[in-house]
């Protein structure tokens, strides 16, 4: 009576085993499924005046000559703003980010450093650590789009290097900025 179930198991891992024997995996481990091209329908008029040599469509690109334009030159757009009391970058600022993380990776002897500044509004403490969770923001932003973090360095100046002087919106909303500068 006991060798039944061991039986039937052993029976049913057999079967398990038999099944996924007939899948076939790829070297990861993941099931390979193998399809055959299928042709692409021409037009009536594509292909009529072709002596049997598909022509591309494609212009090219000198991909050599605009990766020296951008490597000559830092980015123009140097400064990130921030909302009040807030170190999310924003998404109109993200096209400034993407620029100097392309530039730095394609030169890698730069090193940039981003300074963090806040406006007037609160203590000296706050607005150094505030300012400093700005920079890292950009830094972070930097690295994950493929700068190097040997070439980036987060630096606060809080309060201490306003944009602008007033004691308004207007003036505030540009003190609180992350810098880019090439060092």
């Amino acid at each position: 009576m006991l060798e039944t179930p061991r039986l039937l198991a052993a029976l049913a891992l057999a079967a398990l085993l038999a099944a996924c024997s007939s899948t076939p995996m790829s070297e990861t481990g993941a099931p390979v499924e193998t399809r055959t091209p299928t042709p692409v329908a021409k037009s009536a008029n594509e292909g009529a005046a072709t002596s049997g040599t598909a022509q591309s469509q494609v212009t090219s690109v000198d991909a050599s000559r605009n990766a020296a334009n951008a490597a000559s030159a830092e980015p123009a757009q140097r400064i990130v703003y921030f909302d009040f009391d807030s170190f999310v970058i924003k998404d109109e600022y993200k096209p400034v980010v993407e620029t100097w993380a392309r530039w730095l990776s394609a030169n890698a002897a730069k090193k940039a450093v981003v300074e963090g500044n806040t406006d007037e509004r609160g203590s000296s403490e706050y607005n150094l650590a505030l300012g400093q969770k700005r920079a890292e923001a950009v830094v972070k932003s930097l690295e994950l789009l493929g700068a190097r973090a040997s070439q980036l360095e987060a630096v606060s100046f809080g309060k201490e290097r306003p944009a602008v002087e007033g004691h308004d919106e207007a003036a505030w909303a540009k003190n609180r900025r992350a810098e880019l500068k090439v060092r």
